[in-house]
């Protein structure tokens, strides 16, 4: 049966539909800010080899202990594969050095560089600009709140193997 509430014939439509809007819908709002970081952020982190993910594999690694490469590759939810090539990038330029695993000879930890922590310096400096001109309409309470949100999606997402598809 095909009826409207005004009683003419078509297709009801349901109120939850009626409810569906861009300003409403979680995958406009995520791809749109996502795309927007994208542009205000690209400049920042284009002078490291590869780019994004670059920025991404030296933030995890001045965060702590040297990972395996395995484990950084996990971390920052890159395919082994793009991983290898990526540190290959890094370590040509001097940002990164790969050093035997002492408690495994068959695997590599990642070291980030002096040079590596310099350059992570720089390319932090340029997103906080960034990021302040893509969060200019929050105040800190927000930002903090945004932060801690996004965080907690995005652990759940990677520990639900929802991550990134890197295929590509």
């Amino acid at each position: 049966m095909s009826a409207t509430k005004g009683g003419s014939k078509g297709t009801r439509r349901s109120t939850a539909d009626e409810d569906i809007t861009l300003d409403t819908d979680l995958g406009w709002a995520i791809r749109m800010v996502s795309s927007a970081f994208r542009r205000v952020a690209g400049e920042s982190v284009a002078g490291l080899p590869g780019g994004p993910r670059g920025y991404l594999v030296l933030v995890a690694l001045a965060a702590g202990e040297p990972p395996t490469q395995l484990a950084l590759a996990q971390q920052v939810s890159l395919d082994r594969t793009v991983m290898t090539y990526l540190l290959d990038d890094l370590e040509a330029g001097e940002l990164i050095e790969r050093r035997p695993d002492p408690r495994d000879r068959r695997a590599r930890q990642v070291v980030i560089t002096d040079k590596g922590r310099d350059e992570l310096a720089r390319a932090r400096r340029g997103l906080a600009t960034a990021e302040g001109r893509l969060l200019a309409d929050l105040d800190e309470s927000d930002t903090a709140a945004l932060r801690t949100l996004l965080t907690r999606v995005a652990h759940t997402a990677q520990s639900a193997a929802l991550g990134p598809d890197e295929s590509c």
